[in-house]
This record gives C-alpha cells, sequence and structure tokens, in this order.
C-alpha cells in the first residue's frame, strides 16, 4: 500500500473513530442552556448524553458480527447514513425527551464508525505496524475533543445549538464519502450465520485473557467520563466561564490525551508494554489524588488534575487497545465491538452518576478516580504476568 493511499486511510479511519467525541463534546456547551430553556435538572439533561451511548453501545454489537458476515463497507454506509439523518432531526428537537430518542438514534449510526475503524485496522496491519497505526490514529483522535466543545462554543456564540447537530451532519456525510470511495477491507468473510451471533459473543466471553484486558481498560476510563458528564456544569454554572472559555478549558484535556498518544509512541522502543500500562494507571491514581487535596485554587482544582489524568489516559490508550487484539485471531469485528461496548456502556453509567446532586463533583471525580485507578493498578500488577513471556505462550 503506497504511503499517499495510506495516509488517506489513516486520516479516514481517524474520522470514523471519533464520531463519539464529535457527538458528546460539540454538543456539551449546549447543555446549560438546554438545561434552563427546557427547566429540566441536570440528570433529565444530561440523559441525552446517556441515550447516546446506550445507542451506540447497543448497535456495535450488532455491526461487528454483521460486518464480519457482510464486509465492513455496507455496514459502514448504513450506519453513518443513519447517524446523518438523526444529527438533522436532533435540530428539529422542541423537549428533552424527543432529544434523548433522537440522540440514542444519532448513537445507533455512529457506532458503524467507532466498531469497525479498528476491525480496519486488523483487517490491514499486523504486530508493529497496527501498533504504530492505532498510536497514529490515537495522536490524531484528540484533534476532536479539543477543537468540537470549541466550535460548540462558537456555534452557540454566533448562531445556535441546532446548528451544531446540522455541523455534525456534514462531517458524517464527508465520512460516508470516504467509506464509499474505500475498497473492501475483510478479505475472508465468516461463514457464521446471523443465528449464530450469541455464539460468537459467548466464545469471547470464554476468552478469558480477552474479557479480562476489556473489562480492566473500560474501568480505566470512569474519570474521563465522569468528567464529561460534569465539565459543562462545573465550568459554566459553577465557575461562571462563558461557552467559549469552556471549550478551551476542556480542549486542555483533549490536548493531554493528544500528548499522552503521542509520547507512547516515541516511549514504546524504551519501555514495554508492561511498564507504560502501569505508569499510566499510576498517573491516573496520582492525579486523583491531588483532585482530593484540592492544592490548586478554583477552575484549576479540576483542569490542573484532569490534564496528568488525560495525558495518562492517551498513553495508555493505544498499547491497551493493541494488548486487547492480540487475545483474539477470529471474529474480529465482534471483538472490537465488544470491547468498545464496555468501554462506552461503563462511561455511561459514570456520566450519569455524576449528574446527581452531589454537594461538590470536583471531589465526586477526585473520589471515583481514586477508588477506580487504585484497583485497577492492583489487579493490572497481579495479572499481567500472564500476557508476557513464558506463561503467555503456555495458555
Amino acid at each position: 500500500m503506497v504511503n499517499a493511499k495510506k495516509r488517506k486511510l489513516i486520516l479516514l479511519i481517524t474520522l470514523l473513530s471519533v464520531f463519539p467525541p464529535l457527538s458528546t463534546d460539540m454538543y456539551l456547551p449546549a447543555i446549560p442552556l438546554l438545561k434552563d430553556m427546557w427547566q429540566e435538572p441536570l440528570a433529565t439533561i444530561n440523559l441525552t448524553l446517556v441515550a447516546f451511548f446506550i445507542g451506540y453501545c447497543v448497535s456495535l454489537l450488532i455491526y461487528g458480527p454483521l460486518s464480519d458476515r457482510f464486509g465492513r463497507r455496507p455496514l459502514l454506509l448504513i450506519g453513518i447514513g443513519i447517524y446523518i439523518i438523526a444529527s438533522l432531526l436532533c435540530g428539529f428537537a422542541d423537549d428533552v425527551s424527543s432529544l434523548i430518542v433522537l440522540r440514542a438514534l444519532q448513537g445507533a449510526g455512529a457506532a458503524a464508525g467507532s466498531a469497525l475503524a479498528l476491525a480496519i485496522t486488523k483487517d490491514l496491519f499486523e504486530g508493529d505496524e497496527r501498533q504504530k497505526i492505532l498510536a497514529t490514529v490515537a495522536v490524531i483522535m484528540p484533534l476532536a475533543p479539543m477543537l468540537a466543545p470549541v466550535i460548540g462554543g462558537w456555534i452557540m456564540t454566533y448562531f445556535s445549538w441546532v446548528w451544531i447537530f446540522v455541523a455534525q451532519a456534514m462531517l458524517g456525510s464527508i465520512a460516508w464519502i470516504g467509506v464509499f470511495r474505500m475498497q473492501e477491507s475483510l478479505k475472508t468473510v465468516s461463514n457464521s450465520k446471523i443465528r449464530q451471533v450469541g455464539m460468537i459473543y459467548l466464545q469471547l466471553f470464554r476468552n478469558k485473557k480477552y474479557i479480562r484486558l476489556v473489562l480492566l481498560f473500560s474501568f480505566s476510563a470512569l474519570v474521563h467520563y465522569s468528567f464529561i458528564g460534569s465539565a459543562a456544569d462545573i465550568y459554566i454554572t459553577r465557575f461562571g466561564l462563558s461557552e467559549q472559555m469552556f471549550g478551551y478549558f476542556f480542549a486542555l484535556n483533549a490536548l493531554s490525551i493528544m500528548s499522552g498518544a503521542f509520547t507512547c509512541g516515541r516511549l514504546k522502543k524504551y519501555f514495554d508494554t508492561k511498564t507504560m500500562l502501569t505508569f499510566s494507571f499510576s498517573g491516573i491514581l496520582i492525579s486523583s489524588l491531588i483532585m482530593l487535596t484540592e492544592v490548586f485554587p478554583g477552575v484549576w482544582g479540576l483542569a490542573a488534575p484532569m490534564m496528568i489524568a488525560s495525558f495518562c489516559f492517551g498513553l495508555s490508550r493505544p498499547s491497551s487497545n493493541h494488548l486487547i487484539l492480540e487475545q483474539v485471531n477470529t471474529h474480529v469485528g465482534s471483538a472490537s465491538s465488544l470491547m468498545v461496548f464496555f468501554n462506552f456502556m461503563i462511561g455511561a453509567f459514570s456520566m450519569w452518576m455524576i449528574a446527581f446532586n452531589w454537594s461538590d463533583k470536583i471531589i465526586t471525580i477526585g473520589t471515583v478516580g481514586v477508588i477506580s485507578a487504585g484497583a485497577i493498578l492492583v489487579i493490572w500488577l497481579t495479572i499481567n504476568h500472564t500476557f508476557f513471556g513464558k506463561e503467555a505462550l503456555l495458555d
């Protein structure tokens, strides 16, 4: 594959992967406005975030096995088409109930992109090359959550919240055209019948190494999603920042994730995967402790420790995704779907939980981080030897 073609494919894979942050982070600046406009509590408005991820996660389990049976390209065209239509309909919602339903439909369409993007990397690349591709994608991907809230803030300032969903539909259209022009990446289709989908997932659940890693790495994102679910309320409502300033502060976290992923690519020649992940989980734990101790005043009490946590989260993503995919040899689309399913369902729970009327949401995020990161670090140090060296080969 020539370099120019590979670069285009990497950009397309990245665009397919960023539907979730584009669909959530661009919308975040509108949450306080919708809360006041519709006179609904934050917990109810946050259901528009939760509904997106529920529709997204459930659909992941469908796209994966269907793509193994019929190919990646047709499923992507259908899913992105649903996303475009749902995005436009979201702009016409006149109450929170309608928006919740339409956001679930939007999530169902967005699921095709991120689930099958990982499967495409498995189809076309192997070993170290795939890990380098994943690291490259991980470096570019944070541009979406970095720019999305800034763009959302600009739209809120100069237009209205409706145009946020119009912008999402336009980005979906660009992805649809890219997929339409893409060649099918799956070389050998699965012979499994559609009724055997349940058996495929049961087989994956029996893969103890795979499921253990999926659960472990999914729970490592609890702090990240707790922050997403509460950032607009904390920055705009509690600290009185404008939608534009909120976008800039939120972008610091996305920049930190990008820096972490970039650093992962550079440190791979010096440190192995086990060490990189140990450092990542330790960093999330330390940043959560800093948040609890309230070392930094005012808005920086959230922004500074979250930058550290986001850096460590970005540092872990390329290595963790690669290690998970190394545990499967067949039904890769289904494995990718199930991996992202657990990640975002746990994230949806975290965003739902943080929307309750906590006395101090910054302290709540820090507490979530200490408990989750501390437990994950202990578990990882206990089980990591089973994925490397002689014991891994014996299993």
